[in-house]
């Protein structure tokens, strides 16, 4: 017995050493910089100076010609856990039906600065605008996911003579979330978000997000929120991040998306009922957040223009899930 054990415990030991050693052999990769840098985007990406409430910024965006212009561009706005380049596949659609594709990282995402203030639409609204004139682009099509929604309403709402069409990919925003939710301090929010670990990440957006995407599909949005957990300049990412909450809540766009003019196009998936916030909400009224695609059509009918298409058995990501659809969907709309 003795013989076994001690033979056990050798192999044990011998495993543990290999396994160590193959560990410290293992190339070990640099965090990301908080703009991303080491995380690649499908397309270059160019710089943008802005300025927003006196502090300097770099507004960073991807232009993409098509091989065949039809003499349009389209404006295409992200989530807030995504970096931008996850619309690759969706600008290679636009591109192959003719369409000039302008892709912003908003200031405080991906590749652009994370400012010492706080976010707020309206800046970020301005910064798109000063984009499309830097690019002598007099009016786009707005394409729009998520958190992108809202700030492709408050585009809609602010500058209408620049929008031709409005895409509203699962928008959030479609319910005021102050109503639902109580305010939550900054600081108590930026310190659940700094105990976030990767995994409990991972879980969190297949669980909010319904996501019907295998695992490795998701892999780049967690290596993107925490291998820039390395960087000295984290604190200042994860304040930014905090802070594009922050104005979800406080800077709700519901009230204003039946004033939309504009031709408007809202493709929901049946299965998102994300709801920022709802795990801060009394639980009595949880239940009652999220009801995205309801809410969707609701609003369309209000508005003069517009209408809405829910995708079965699709989550939050939309345009991933469901390409083939959502590339009908969009083009189709596009063209009226």
């Amino acid at each position: 017995m003795t013989r076994i054990f001690s033979t056990a415990l050798a192999a044990a030991l011998l495993a543990s050493t290999l396994a160590t050693a193959h560990a410290a052999d293992a190339p070990q990769r640099e965090p990301y910089g908080i703009a991303l840098e080491g995380f690649a985007y499908p397309y270059p990406v160019h710089l943008l100076p802005v300025v927003n409430d006196g502090e300097q910024l770099s507004m960073a965006y991807m232009d993409v010609a098509p091989a065949q212009p039809n003499g349009r561009a389209v404006v295409l706005l992200h989530g807030r856990n995504f970096p931008s380049s996850y619309w690759a596949d969706v600008i290679k659609m636009l591109n192959d039906a003719g369409y000039r594709v302008v892709v912003p990282d908003q200031i405080g995402f991906g590749k652009s600065s994370k400012p010492m203030g706080e976010l707020h639409f309206d800046n970020l609204a301005r910064n798109t605008i000063a984009l499309l004139d830097h690019l002598k682009i007099d009016k786009a099509d707005i394409v729009a996911h998520s958190l992108g929604g809202m700030l492709g309403v408050r585009i809609a709402r602010a500058y209408p003579d620049r929008v031709a069409h409005l895409v509203l990919t699962a928008p959030i925003g479609l319910e005021d979330y102050r109503l639902y939710v109580p305010p939550i301090p900054t600081e108590t929010i930026i310190e659940t978000e700094d105990k976030l670990t990767a995994d409990r990440y991972r879980k969190q957006l297949q669980t909010n997000y319904a996501i019907k995407l295998p695992p490795e599909a998701i892999t780049p949005f967690i290596d993107a929120r925490f291998n820039i957990k390395g960087s000295p300049d984290y604190p200042r990412w994860l304040r930014a991040f905090v802070s594009s909450g922050q104005m979800i809540y406080r800077e709700p766009v519901a009230h204003e998306i039946a004033e939309i003019t504009e031709p408007t196009l809202f493709i929901m998936g049946a299965d998102d009922h994300n709801a920022p916030g709802r795990p801060n909400a009394p639980e009595a009224l949880r239940a009652k957040m999220g009801q995205n695609a309801e809410l969707a059509k609701a609003l369309a009918a209000k508005m003069p223009n517009a209408r809405a298409e829910i995708i079965p058995d699709t989550g939050h990501l939309v345009f991933l899930e469901a390409p083939e659809k959502y590339r009908e969907l969009v083009l189709d709309f596009l063209c009226r």
